[in-house]
């Protein structure tokens, strides 16, 4: 079955209240959504998701895909509203409420549920909501499916990693980053699934990905940004810092071509 023909799908958790599935631990489910909902972290997810997530899935030179956004049901609604509105022009995109279940269990539900047609094969890739990805990934991410058709043809999954990417952090200053190869980080990774079959990519750690199936890798060229800021989850503990710089005139270029990440809209954004 050639990629042109299968569903892509992607699922993004913004500030889900997930049992588990946290790299910073609370007590309660309560004490959880306390610190996913309070409004200056929440303000800064939707900046992020704004001016870095977003602009990058609206640019895709191939459309053809779906995003399924999933939040807590109890979500404020000036919040919900909000979310609603910034994914307004963005076909793409259902927004899902759930109650708070346990991380894996729930979101290889959803996933499973978001297949059209679980008899054909389809690609996967998660996407967290502070991330960029390069404008042509739904396009390379097909290509490559087809690149290795026996591959996958003999295999219920096959991984695809893109390891070179930007660490970056955004702010009313603009855009300060540095170039670096990382295999297996959640941006730019996907997952193609035989058909009737029920894996998905959130079956497995992100890191772990390859001890489960092949996975093909490539580093030829820059494919994602993954932003460091107040509120990463995987940085709230003791991480060693990584050192950044503004971005030169010639990756200001850069930035907006593949990542559709417009520095003077971020400073005005986070500026506000």
């Amino acid at each position: 079955m050639k990629s042109s023909d299968m569903q892509v799908i992607g699922l993004c958790r913004f500030s889900y209240p997930a049992i588990g599935g946290f790299q910073v631990e609370h007590e309660t489910v309560e004490d959880r959504i306390a610190f996913l909902y309070e409004e200056t972290r929440l303000e800064e997810r939707f900046r992020l998701l704004e001016t870095v997530a977003l602009p990058c899935l609206k640019e895709q030179t191939d459309p053809n895909f779906d995003l399924v956004i999933v939040i807590g049901d109890q979500l404020p609604k000036p919040h919900v509203d909000r979310l609603h509105d910034v994914t307004s022009d963005m076909p793409q995109v259902q927004v899902q409420a759930h109650p708070p279940e346990r991380q894996r269990q729930i979101m290889k539900r959803i996933l499973n549920d978001a297949r059209r047609d679980p008899s054909k094969p389809c690609l996967q890739f998660r996407y967290d909501d502070d991330d960029a990805v390069s404008v042509d990934f739904i396009r390379l991410l097909r290509e490559t499916t087809d690149d290795v058709a026996p591959l996958c043809a003999r295999h219920r999954s096959v991984g695809f990693d893109w390891a070179q990417g930007y660490v970056a952090e955004v702010g009313a200053e603009g855009i300060s980053a540095t170039q670096m190869y990382r295999h297996l980080y959640v941006a730019s990774l996907g997952m193609y699934v035989r058909g009737d079959d029920n894996l998905t990519i959130m079956n497995f750690a992100h890191e772990r990905l390859n001890r489960f199936m092949p996975v093909i890798s490539n580093a030829e060229e820059p494919m994602w940004v993954r932003t460091h800021n107040g509120f990463n989850d995987s940085r709230q503990k003791k991480v060693k810092p990584v050192p950044v710089e503004p971005l030169t005139d010639e990756q200001k270029l850069e930035f907006a071509a593949r990542f559709a990440m417009d520095e003077e809209h971020i400073k005005r954004v986070f500026s506000a």
